[in-house]
């Protein structure tokens, strides 16, 4: 699999819907978490992101304007003990939850599927970064089997000893179209340059301008756990 730059992962794909990128920054010192929603509808388009304690939340932008609120406000970002869940739906509460039980981060997500919102059936992309021991990650991605809803497929990466400068990207569309085709295969690797300004102010001019929403980064100082996030919205 190629090393791919943000440009060649991001900025050639008008599309990817929710992307979650997780790795280590290049000079090994911090653990990096990049997530990001992009819309093509009004209603989609009408969100920030705001921060919510350790995590972040989505917001309505205009709540005037809010219709369906049940798949695009939900808390993307918490923290658990040393733990941060990363994902682009309330199954970041189920993870949360689940995990607080003993449970696996696998385990965690055997009671959801991709999202009901055929035809697309957006899948469930889930992240979570472990800073108990050594620095590990988890990405999870639920949907549904070549688009057929009464199949709900299940796969779920892990990635020990992260390699520094690299990422792992994952996002629920391939590209456009209508139906929306599903992401495919493992996790995309993607070059992780800079410190959190320059690699959040790139990641954010990647994103399409017309389709991109909301972009959050945080940057993990892997031997104190002292972090910093930077948080984009286009509605302003």
């Amino acid at each position: 699999m190629n090393l791919l730059s943000v440009e060649e992962a991001v900025g050639r794909n008008p599309y990817p819907g929710r992307g979650i990128l997780v790795g280590k920054s290049e000079d090994g010192k911090y653990a990096v978490a990049a997530y990001f929603i992009m819309g093509r509808s009004e209603n989609s388009r009408n969100r920030v992101f705001v921060e919510d304690g350790g995590g972040i939340r989505t917001q309505a932008f205009d709540p005037a304007k809010l219709e369906d609120p049940s798949l695009i406000i939900y808390a993307p970002v918490r923290v658990l003990g040393s733990d941060l869940i990363v994902t682009n739906g309330d199954q970041t509460d189920t993870v949360y939850e689940n995990l607080q039980k003993g449970q696996t981060f696998e385990e965690s997500l055997r009671s959801r599927q991709f999202e009901p919102d055929g035809p697309n059936y957006t899948p469930r992309i889930s992240a979570v970064l472990h800073f108990d021991k050594e620095f590990s990650f988890e990405m999870s991605i639920l949907k549904s089997y070549e688009g057929n809803p009464d199949c709900n497929a299940r796969y779920t990466f892990s990635y020990d000893h992260p390699i520094k400068g690299e990422g792992r990207f994952i996002h629920t569309y391939v590209s456009d179209g209508n139906p929306l085709p599903s992401f495919e295969g493992e996790p995309e690797r993607v070059k992780i340059q800079g410190d959190i300004d320059s690699f959040t102010e790139e990641l954010w001019k990647e994103l399409d301008p017309d389709n991109k929403v909301s972009l959050f980064v945080r940057f993990v100082d892997l031997s104190t756990g002292k972090y910093e996030t930077k948080i984009c919205n286009k509605n302003k």
